[in-house]
Parts: C-alpha cells; structure tokens; sequence
C-alpha cells in the first residue's frame, strides 16, 4: 500500500446508515422503557439497538435528550398512524380499528404515560401534541360523520382505551400471549363502540385529548377534580338510564 493510500480519509457512513442506526436506538429505547422503566442503562439500549455505545452518545448526549425524543417520536408515529389509516381504509371505522390495533403493536400506550411527566412542554414537544390532537380528533369526527362511532366517544376515550389495553398484564403471563390478549381483548371492546349497538349513555364523564395528555402524576388531582365536576353536571335522567340498564344486564 503507498504513502498515498495511507493518507487518503476512510470512508464516512452515509447518512441511511446514521438515519437508521437513529431509528433502532429510539425503538429499543422505547421498548425498554416499558419492559424496564425510563432509567434503563443506556449500555442496555445500546445492546438491544445494535449500535456501539459511542454511536448512541453520538446521537443523544444524555438520557433526557433520548428519552424526549423518544416521547416526540411517539406522539410524531401516532399521527402518522391516525392519518395513513384514514387515508387508505375504505370507512373511518376500520381505519379507527387499525389504528388501535397498530398503536399497541408501537407500545404507543404504553411509552406516553411513563414519559408525560419528564419534560417541560417546549415549542417542538408542543407542537408534536397538537398534531396528533389534530389527526386523532380528525379519524373520530370521520367515524361520527358516517355514523359508524357512537356519537358519545371522544378522542380522550379512545387515548384511553389505547393506554388500557397495551401495557403487560401482571402475572405469569408470557410477553407474546400479552400481545395477542391484548389484540383480542380490543376486538371484543370495538363492538361496543359501534353506533348501532348503544343503548344507552355511557356513564362517567367524557374525556378531551387536553385533558387525556395531562394526565401526570403531578396534576392527577386537578384533572380528577375536572372530571368529576363534568360527572356532576351530566343530566340526572341520562345518569339514572344508564343505571338502571346496568342493573337490568347485570353489569
């Protein structure tokens, strides 16, 4: 080999390999978060990732750098879903099914609530909320307007229902029987939201996204306290029928 070889600069890794290198980080770093919590060695991400530890640095220079982006990331995948969904299903209430389904294969239940409390709400993280407020307010309207949704379920409830069927059971439960539970359990639960199948008013108060995306530890009472003022002031009658047809069923 010549002097002149010697000199020449070794190769730089193209920009795909960088851009994806970032991606594996973000979704072993998000996988782990809920598998262990948001203080998972970054050593262990980097493992689960692939990646050197020096090329994890490289990209998040501390653990709050990677856990808000994570946090961005996810609320940035969940309006990506809520939009392709109903761009290409053929009624908004597949496309409201499918969106439910793939939210819990991305964890996107179950990332949100661990991290929603960490970070100051900045111009970006601000920014990512309001889109996916948009497109998740966008499918549910779709789904009322055709008449397929029932006309009582807002955004905040289907944030909810997401929230409640993707993380882990407790238990001697495998991870992949937890995964097809939850898939199973969420078939059984979109019937009930099905127009044509309501009887009657839900019960409980009706939850905005404002109102779902400030669940935090740290204002947990003051929401509670919202809701429950929302619960106070629902008609008596509407109350009193959901009652009793919970009585009649048994429920």
């Amino acid at each position: 080999m010549s002097e002149l070889d010697n000199r020449r600069p070794k190769p730089r890794r193209s920009r795909a390999d960088a851009r994806r290198n970032r991606e594996q980080i973000l979704r072993a770093a998000a996988d782990l978060i809920v598998e262990q919590g948001p203080t998972t060695p970054m050593e262990t991400i980097a493992r689960r990732a692939k990646v050197g530890i020096a090329t994890l640095y490289r990209h998040f220079p501390d653990r709050s750098v990677l856990l808000r982006q994570v946090a961005i990331d996810t609320l940035r995948l969940s309006s990506e879903e809520a939009r392709v969904a109903l761009a290409e299903e053929a009624d908004a209430f597949t496309a409201l099914a499918r969106f439910m389904h793939n939210s819990i294969d991305l964890k996107i239940g179950a990332v949100m609530p661990i991290l929603a409390a960490r970070f100051p709400a900045d111009d970006e993280l601000s920014e990512a909320r309001r889109e996916t407020r948009e497109a998740h307010e966008a499918l549910i309207d779709a789904a009322h307007q055709e008449g397929s949704l029932r006309p009582d379920v807002t955004a905040g409830d289907i944030g909810l229902l997401i929230v409640r069927f993707t993380p882990p059971l407790p238990g001697p439960i495998s991870e992949e029987d937890n995964h097809r539970l939850s898939h199973r359990h969420l078939e059984l639960m979109l019937d009930g939201l099905l127009r044509f199948l309501s009887h009657e008013v839900l019960p409980g108060p009706a939850m905005s996204f404002e109102e779902l995306i400030q669940m935090r530890p740290d204002l947990g009472r003051g929401v509670t306290s919202e809701l429950r003022a929302k619960e106070r002031a629902r008609p008596r009658g509407a109350m009193a029928d959901s009652e009793g047809t919970s009585r009649t069923t048994g429920s």
